[in-house]
């Protein structure tokens, strides 16, 4: 199923029923006084929050939902029936927000979460409810309100955890497999990971994260290069960002200090609250350089990045360093700290 993230769509619920206008008729009943019915409630449409939906694919294509009408009150103070609601499953995630304000209306940040999009309206009341010791045959009844109708745009931030961050083949995809049951694609051609993966990460019986892996940022991303920002709000939730540097490019011209720093660069221009989140070095491809060659490799890109942060030596090829990183990681989500 292709994963969509972003969807406009229209809400529209249900008028409530029109009250009633009428009278008791019945045999040696004369003068039976006012009998009219209310109407019933119109339909609302609702959202709620689903973990086993991953995408808003359903709603890129089917872009009007509306709820029916409730039924109009009869005699004998019969109520008008109301209208069933309308149930929109979503993944949980889900962002709400005004089309026209862009205002953020709802959150769906947990499994069954719930919020009305549109509230269905009230019923209209019959003439029963105007009686009165002066106005015993009253002929007045009230029409049922209208109900609300939107335009909202739905944007899914992914629920996860930790974040991975880097440029396109700097071995994110490879580091989540390595750690995780999850299978992006791999290659060896950058921007193989064209949308967000999930994975949980299992480092014990009963403890595990979720950790998420976008496509990969280059400088630019900002003015549109690459897949741009599309894919960030996908960080948006999470705790901790794992920035994976390729410690052992192939190409001559590669520079992994000024590429790190053009990701930060890059990461700020998106969101200030998204550049201060926890951010650690992941030191990938450790297999490609000669263990005597290591310690001077990673300590001079250290030196060049100013980097006092927490950092790691994995090759997610070969799985070394994975299982160290994946538990610093579980300690710091359970304590908050890194060591």
């Amino acid at each position: 199923m292709k994963f969509i993230d972003e969807a406009h769509i229209e809400v529209h619920a249900g008028k409530g029923g029109n009250g009633a206008v009428s009278f008791r008729r019945e045999k040696y009943v004369p003068r039976g006084g006012p009998d009219g019915g209310d109407g019933g409630r119109g339909g609302s449409v609702i959202a709620v929050a689903d973990r086993n939906i991953n995408t808003l694919v359903e709603y890129r294509f089917a872009r009007i939902h509306r709820a029916r009408d409730g039924e109009r009150g009869g005699g004998r103070q019969c109520n008008g029936k109301g209208a069933e609601d309308v149930v929109l499953r979503m993944p949980a995630g889900t962002v709400i927000s005004d089309a026209r304000t862009g205002e953020p209306l709802f959150d769906l940040a947990e499994h069954e979460h719930t919020a009305v999009l549109a509230q269905g309206g009230r019923g209209g009341l019959g003439n029963v409810n105007f009686k009165s010791s002066t106005n015993r045959a009253p002929r007045q009844s009230t029409p049922g309100e209208p109900g609300e109708h939107r335009t909202l745009n739905l944007e899914l931030k992914v629920l996860a955890d930790v974040g991975l961050l880097g440029l396109p083949n700097a071995g994110k995809s490879t580091l989540i497999r390595a750690v995780s049951a999850a299978r992006p694609k791999v290659a060896d051609y950058p921007f193989t990971t064209l949308q967000p993966h999930l994975g949980v990460v299992r480092v014990g019986v009963d403890r595990s994260f979720v950790m998420a892996d976008i496509p990969g940022l280059i400088e630019g991303a900002a003015e549109g290069a690459g897949l741009g920002h599309q894919f960030l709000r996908h960080l948006a939730r999470t705790r901790l960002l794992l920035h994976v540097v390729d410690a052992a490019p192939t190409e001559e011209s590669a520079d992994p200090v000024r590429d790190a720093r053009a990701i930060v660069a890059e990461l700020k221009k998106f969101d200030e609250g998204l550049h201060r989140k926890p951010r650690w070095l992941v030191f990938n491809k450790m297999d490609m350089l000669p263990g005597e060659e290591r310690d001077a490799v990673v300590g001079e890109l250290q030196r060049r990045l100013r980097w006092r942060g927490p950092s790691f030596r994995v090759s997610a090829l070969t799985g070394e360093g994975c299982r160290e990183l994946s538990m610093a990681v579980m300690r710091f989500l359970e304590t908050g700290k890194t060591r």
